[in-house]
This record gives structure tokens, sequence and C-alpha cells, in this order.
């Protein structure tokens, strides 16, 4: 029994819990407030997936005589071997029969359907994968086809990762989602609504905690809610999450208080602590006294309660995720695309967590920089985020670490990168950025010695004139060099690439796409991934429009407001952009038809690129900046090295010199350099340390060498000196 009962409404991942609730569970947990949590998604798609599961289905279709397509006629009367063959599937999803990988690659093990139809132009790529990647591959193509049929012939609004998103997207109106939610429930609902019904039974909360972070778990929150209100009608319900967040603040249909007692918004520690407070109170109280950006239901009346002084929680006393209760052992790694950095988001089980609060960029003008998740910038400091990882791997066994910031600052990934290395920690991570100039050679190489292995970043448009409008802060060209500095030192890097902005012309989409296509060519960046323009009621360009050349439509708001259709005063149909973007990405990220013609990829007429051929070519010759910050602190990542003194002779003269030799992991080398220079080097390499409790500057550097020798810039920049930095003596 707990008093709070935590759920993710399905869905969301499968290969990874998403964090809301863990972050809110180890926050409960510094209050000393008992709570269970659950990924109702996970269960609900572990028992819809399984050899009871697709019986079912099966069963279901056989008695409702739907009209098929070929495709899921073939499905159908390969039922037999779907049945076989979904439980050793699964189990390999989830890392406990790897043997399988070699059956599977075999062929003739799984059935096959329409999803494998695309194997042909992807057979060469596997080779890269290696097996096991190319069974989870297949798998997954496998898992598709059945998608596939349940859509077409159980449940229209199935999505691995969604449910019924439909009917959450640009909601202004509660009506759809209310009328749709009369009707009987639906297959998917029944197994949700049977899970559910043994959890709440089995916990018996007095609290039920909804965190609805995408439209596509919005239906099934409300599915949630109603079972819960009909049940168990004295059980309090509130939702939070993303989706509130962004699109329910402007809410007034009362009607959505007959699923929900409460619908918090922003940072839910402070406004979920005054709810425990309020529910558990014994004598009970006569209503919610104080509350935190709350919505609740009073005298008939949609009220938005906001009346506690308390200040919100600092990221430092919010505690660290909680995992706990989540089957972290059930999640099942999918991949979709044969692309190692593509393959990050469902492959592979990741602990979540913030560098920061917030983004500390905060300008660009399609982001909803108008609301407290990205207006309020508070970073977390180095050494308590490296704490709460340990933390993390002794209470789940994984060493893996996605950082869901919406954009990782810098000077802090140096910090928790240090941080890791000083501490010796095995650790795997990733994390969003911005691809700014801060992310030299240098610090990409110290970020892939922490373990590093991917970032993922927004190149949105790429036309410097668009960057510009959209306030991005970064050109083409620094793009080009910030991806180039990653994928030199081993970090794959993926971007988010947009059409369709205001003002965006034919011509500047054309042209963004061949400098997307020489990024691909040159091989700075291994995955993207193509969104059209959404205007959003919070950014800038939802907020002043006719700053921006756009006319927005006006619909009453009673229920959701984010995505704002709109029309751009070009006149221009971006839609029709969409398939030949993506399709040509997709054989970018494959490493194939760099040598296509643009026009190839379209149906239509488009106009030829203007941009150069070599641009990004070009733009990666440009010589880096050279000169080193004072400030700047350096850092040895190396042993220390074996000495070997030596005389050498040239005309009658002869003086001693220093051999010193250094291991890396992949190479050893030698550097050789007079006696002075190298026993003044010898000594100043363990104060650089990254173990060393003293931070060594460019400035403290030169003055140390010149107080016994004579010019410190000849000696930086010789040979023996390049070596060594680029060996791992960094300038950060």
């Amino acid at each position: 029994m707990k008093d709070i009962l935590l759920i993710t409404p399905p869905f969301t991942q499968l290969n990874t819990p998403y964090p809301a609730t863990a972050y809110l569970k180890g926050f409960l947990n510094t209050k000393n407030i008992s709570a269970y949590q659950m990924d109702l998604g996970i269960e609900v798609i572990l028992e819809l997936f399984s050899k009871e599961g697709l019986i079912s289905i099966f069963n279901t279709v056989k008695s409702s005589e739907v009209e098929m397509s070929s495709n899921s006629e073939r499905i159908y009367f390969l039922n037999d071997d779907y049945i076989k063959t979904i439980d050793s599937v699964i189990a390999f999803l989830q890392g406990k029969n790897p043997s399988l990988a070699r059956q599977i690659c075999a062929g003739n093990f799984l059935p096959e359907a329409s999803r494998f139809e695309q194997l042909d132009d992807m057979e060469w790529a596997f080779g890269t994968m290696g097996m096991q990647d190319k069974a989870k591959h297949l798998s997954t193509l496998y898992l598709e086809d059945l998608s596939d049929f349940i859509v077409e012939c159980i449940d229209e609004n199935f999505g691995f990762s969604r449910y019924a998103e439909r009917l959450g997207r640009s909601a202004n109106s509660f009506d759809e989602l209310y009328n749709h939610l009369q009707n009987a429930p639906t297959f998917i609902d029944t197994i949700t609504l049977k899970i559910l019904k043994e959890r709440v039974e089995s916990v018996q909360p007095k609290l039920v905690l909804i965190s609805v972070p995408f439209p596509g778990n919005l239906y099934s929150a409300f599915r949630c809610g109603q079972f819960i209100k009909a049940n168990f009608p004295t059980i309090k319900i509130a939702m939070g999450g993303g989706f509130p967040n962004t699109e329910l603040r402007e809410l007034k249909d009362q009607r959505v208080f007959e699923f929900f007692d409460f619908i918090t918004l922003d940072d839910g520690e402070l406004p979920v602590e005054l709810l425990v407070n309020y529910v558990l109170n014994s004598p009970p109280l006569e209503g919610l006294g104080e509350a935190k950006r709350t919505f609740l239901l009073e005298n008939n009346q949609v009220v938005y309660k906001n009346n506690s002084i308390r200040h919100d929680y600092k990221q430092s006393e919010v505690g660290t995720p909680d995992y706990s209760d989540l089957l972290l052992d059930k999640y099942i790694s999918v991949i979709e695309i044969a692309n190692p950095m593509h393959s990050l988001w469902s492959d592979g089980r990741w602990n979540k967590l913030t560098m920061a609060h917030g983004c500390y960029w905060g300008k660009c003008t399609f982001c909803d920089i108008s609301l407290d998740y990205i207006k309020l910038y508070e970073p977390i400091a180095a050494k308590i985020l490296v704490d709460r990882m340990e933390e993390l791997i002794a209470q789940t066994g994984e060493n893996g670490f996605h950082f869901v910031d919406e954009a990782a600052p810098p000077a802090l990934m140096r910090e928790v990168a240090l941080e890791i290395i000083k501490r010796k920690l095995v650790v795997t991570w990733w994390t969003n950025i911005r691809f700014e100039k801060s992310f030299t050679a240098d610090l990409c190489l110290l970020l892939k010695e922490s373990g590093c292995i991917a970032v993922s970043g927004g190149l949105e448009v790429a036309s410097d004139r668009l960057l510009e409008l959209i306030k991005k802060g970064v050109t083409v060209e620094q793009v080009a060099q910030v991806t180039r500095n990653f994928t030199e030192s081993g970090i794959m890097v993926h971007a988010y690439l947009m059409y369709g902005y205001p003002t965006q012309t034919i011509q500047e989409t054309v042209d963004s796409l061949e400098m997307v296509r020489q990024l691909f060519e040159l091989g700075v960046l291994q995955s993207g991934f193509w969104h059209q323009f959404a205007m959003t009621a919070h950014s800038p360009v939802g907020m002043f429009p006719e700053e921006f050349g756009v006319i927005p439509e006006q619909n009453k708001i009673t229920f959701a407001n984010n995505d704002i259709n709109f029309k751009d005063k070009t006149g221009i149909n971006h839609d029709k952009f969409s398939f030949g973007l993506k399709k040509s990405l997709f054989n970018y990220m494959h490493g194939i038809c760099f040598d296509y013609d643009l026009q190839d990829w379209f149906d239509f007429k488009i106009p030829k690129t203007k941009i150069p051929s070599d641009f990004i070519f070009n733009c990666l010759q440009k010589e880096p900046n050279l000169t080193a910050r004072p400030n700047s602190r350096i850092v040895w990542l190396g042993s220390h090295p074996q000495i070997e003194i030596f005389t050498k002779s040239k005309k009658g003269n002869s003086w001693e010199m220093m051999k010193l030799s250094f291991h890396t992991k992949v190479n050893s080398f030698d550097i050789v350099l007079n006696e002075a220079e190298g026993k003044w080097l010898v000594s100043v390499l363990k104060l650089l340390s990254v173990n060393s409790e003293n931070k060594t500057t460019f400035s403290q550097l030169k003055s140390s060498f010149e107080s016994e020798l004579e010019d410190f810039e000849l000696f930086w920049f010789s040979k023996p000196m390049q070596t060594l930095r680029a060996s791992g003596l960094l300038l950060l």
C-alpha cells in the first residue's frame, strides 16, 4: 500500500521509461512521502505483444469479419507463426535471449510482411552494425508488421510511442475527445484498464498523479481518469507533465474535471507536495487552501489557484530520480533504421537526468521561450550531477545516461566530464546541445574521454538569413566546424532540421537540402530529422505573428492551445517538400545517393541550388583560431611518461636532451625536448592532471615556463608540444 500512485499512460518509449514519474518519486523521497510508480505503456505493450495477446487479437479479427488488405490477410494467415515466435522475439529485444540473433539473421524464422520489402535496399548496411543489431532491426520490422495489422483491423489509433495522438493535437475544444470517451473502451483500452485496476487495488492510493508528456498520451490519461472516477470514487486524481504545461494554460471547460480533480502546470514538485498535504490531511480539509499553479473546479467553475507564497524548489533540492517499481528489465530495444546514431532513441536503457533547468540561450523564435520550462535557466553543480549518476548506477545497474536538456551548457558539460574522469567512472552518455563555437576540438576530446558518445542539436534551416531570423546564434559555417570537431573526436552527431519557417522561399529550402547533403557527404553529420515548422502559442512567432509575416487562425480556446494553424504570406505550400526531404535524408544517413541531383528527390520542378558544391568543404578548411584565452584551463588526460636523457652532439658541441615516451590506450609516441624544457614539462604534467586539486590556466602555465626558460609561445607551438596537444593535453 502506498498513498501516491504515479502513472505514465500509454504510450511513450519502448526501450526506456519516460523520466517524469521517476523525477517526482525522487523528490517525494526527500519529503519522506511514499509513492508507487508505473509505466502503463510498457505493461500494455508486453501484454499485447505476447502469445496470449496475439491469440486474442487474431480471434477478435476472426469474429469481426473485418475487410483486410492483402498485407493484413498475409499476416492473418501466418498467425500461427506470429504466435509461435512472439515471446522469443520480445525476450530477445529485452536482452534475455541473445543467441536467437543467429536464427533471426539466418532467415526463414520470422514471418515477413510489407515492412520487410525495404530490406533489399539496406542489406549492405548490416555489415557495419553486427549480428545483434541486424537481428534487432529485423525484429523491429516484424513488430511493425504486427502494428500495421492492429491499426488496420483492431484499433486505428494504435502506435508504439503514441495512442490516439490526433485527439490531443490542437484540440482547442474538448468536444471531440469528450465524445470519444463516451464510446465503449477499445481493445487497447480494455488491456490498459485491466492492468490499471489490478495496480490500483494492490497499491490502494489516495492520490493518483498521471503524467502526460505528449498528445499521444492524452486520450489514455483521460480513459484512466474516467475509470478511476467510476470504480474508485474516493481517490483524487491529478494531471501534470509536458502536455498540460504547454497546451492547457487557458483551460475553461468544466467537463475536464469529470476525469481529474486537479491539473498542475510547470515544475511539479511544489504543486504535488501541496496536493499531497491536502489529500492526506487528517481530518480532511474542506477545500484546497494553498496551491501552486493548479487548475480545479470550485462552484462548478474552472479556477486557477496559485496562492502559495512558497518558491519552487532549486534543482539541487529535488533529489535523485528514483526508478524503483518500474520494470527496468522488461523494456524492449528496437532499431528502426540501420544508423547507429538514429538508434539511440529506441535502443538501449538510458537513465535520464537533466544538467540544467531551462535553456541558457532562450532566444529561438520558434521555441516556447515564454514558458518556465525554457525561460527559467538554472544549472546544477557538476559534483551534484555526478553524485546522482553514481546513485542511479547503484539503483538501476545501468551506466548509460541521456541528459534530456533543452540545450546542455558547454561549460557545465566540461565540468561534468572532468568530474566523471576524476572519479574514474565508466559511463556512456549523450545529450542535446547548441552547435556553438565553445565546442572546440579540445572540449570534444574531453567529452569523449568522459564517455560522451553522441550529441543532438538544432541546425534547423541551413540558411544564414533564416538562422538570424530564428535568432539561433549560429551560422552554417560554425555548425560545420563544430560537427567536425565532434565527429573527429569520435562523438556522433544528429541534427534537427526544419523547413517551412515563415518567409522561407523555395530556393532556401533547396539550398538548405544541399547544405545538409554536403554535411553528410563529408561525414561530419551522422543522423538527422526534418520537421515542418509548427507555430506554437508560446513562441515569439506565435505571440507576434505579424513580425514574421504569418496570419494565424483565431479559434476560441476552451481546452488545449499550442499548435496554431497559420498562413504564410509567401503563399508557398511547404507540405509538398516533406516526402523528398525525408527520402533524401534517409539515403544520406545510409551513406548513399550523394551523387543524385536534388531534383531526383521531388516529383515537381525545383530550382537549381545556388550553394557551391564545395561550400562546406571550404568552411572546414578555415584555420581555427589558435589564440588561447589567458584564463583557459590546461588539462593533461594522459599518464606519466617514461624518461630517457641522452647527449646530442653537433660540430664539437654537445648538450643534454630528454626523450619522453607516452603510452595511450591505442598507441605509443615519443617527444624529444632539450633537458631543461623536458624537466619543466615533466614537473607540470603532474599539476595539469585531471586529478590535480589545483586548476592551472594558460597564463599560469606561461608564467611558470618563463620563470625558468624563454619564449613560451615558441615552445607551445613547437612540433613536440603539438604532438602532445593531439594526444590529451587540452586547452579548455
